[in-house]
């Protein structure tokens, strides 16, 4: 037991033939019960390692990225690009073909678990690539998916027909086709409304896009593009409307689909922080047992000692007496 720990006991005085050699020492239980005062500062720096260490092996989930009003950006307009964390992340970081372009925090911080980024106006050399990373302390999350920003209005604009007509009935073939008088590589077809990728087709003049059977989740507004390059496409075609009639009965899967909300990702994050926060609470709980614990043994140990001590002066004290008697 360490110096401090409680009141010392006292020395021992040699008594030859009288009572042994060493005056009483305090029962072995009273010195062992003191032990656990050392525990509850074990059990704290296990605590702090785990955490540390815990901390310095986490992985952050990736971000989610989209963008506002659409991935589909005409030439010279503006469009915003969103990033979605957590609400302990401190900082956004915007990469576009790999390189940072910008960076941003949230405002307030903790309450908000996104950002957003303009770009403005939108160029060829805007059109690309662009993934986003956030940041909690000194980790790094991993990076979002890719979001494919598209320049249109650079190109002639193509004509679209679908065939064999743009009323059909449920379970037959249609075949959308786009075609453009100025030589291409690369078509795409686009059905409005969605956030789907669009149907892509390589060709020269013109690209065909089979579709079927239909059901009414096919319905719908379709333009095609024309292009180059796959983030840079012409003028959108004139709009065709395709109607899938005859069947009232069937759902249409497309409206009956649930949207997907940005703000769903951080239940995730609040149902993490609540799990932490409970088990510190039992941590915390834990500890304070122990120390009250602790101190109550400290507490026996300290009558122990004084009991002892008490005897061994009343031992003394009839020694000394002993020789005048």
């Amino acid at each position: 037991m360490s110096a401090g720990a409680g009141p010392r006991s006292p020395h021992p005085v040699h008594l030859p033939g009288l009572l042994g050699s060493a005056s009483p020492r305090p029962p072995a239980r009273l010195v062992d019960s003191a032990m656990p005062s050392t525990l509850p500062a074990l059990l704290c720096l296990g605590l702090y390692l785990s955490l540390r260490v815990g901390a310095q092996n986490q992985t952050l989930s990736k971000p989610r990225i989209w963008a506002n009003p659409s991935f589909m950006v005409p030439n010279g307009a503006s469009v915003f690009v969103w990033c979605q964390g957590t609400h302990r992340a401190m900082e956004y970081q915007l990469h576009f073909e790999g390189l940072l372009s910008a960076f941003a925090r949230p405002e307030p911080p903790g309450l908000r678990n996104k950002v957003k980024f303009s770009i403005r106006p939108m160029t060829s050399y805007t059109a690309g690539q662009y993934t986003c990373f956030y940041r909690t302390g000194e980790l790094w999350s991993e990076p979002s998916d890719p979001l494919n920003l598209v320049i249109t209005g650079m190109y002639d604009t193509p004509t679209l027909s679908v065939h064999p007509g743009p009323e059909v009935l449920p379970g037959e073939n249609v075949t959308f086709s786009c075609h453009l008088e100025t030589a291409t590589t690369t078509f795409f077809l686009h059905k409005e409304g969605t956030a789907s990728r669009p149907w892509r087709r390589v060709g020269n003049i013109r690209a065909a896009f089979p579709m079927g059977p239909v059901t009414p989740a096919h319905r719908g507004t379709y333009r095609c593009f024309g292009s180059y390059n796959e983030h840079i496409w012409s003028f959108p075609s004139e709009p065709v409307t395709l109607l899938v009639t005859g069947d009232a009965g069937v759902a249409d899967l497309e409206s009956t689909r649930q949207p997907s909300s940005p703000e769903l990702a951080s239940w995730d994050y609040t149902a993490e922080n609540l799990f932490r926060l409970g088990l510190g609470l039992l941590v915390l709980v834990a500890l304070l047992c122990l120390l009250a614990h602790n101190r109550l043994l400290r507490k026996k140990t300290t009558r122990g000692l004084k009991v002892a001590s008490s005897q061994e002066r009343r031992r003394r004290f009839r020694w000394q007496e002993a020789p005048d008697e």
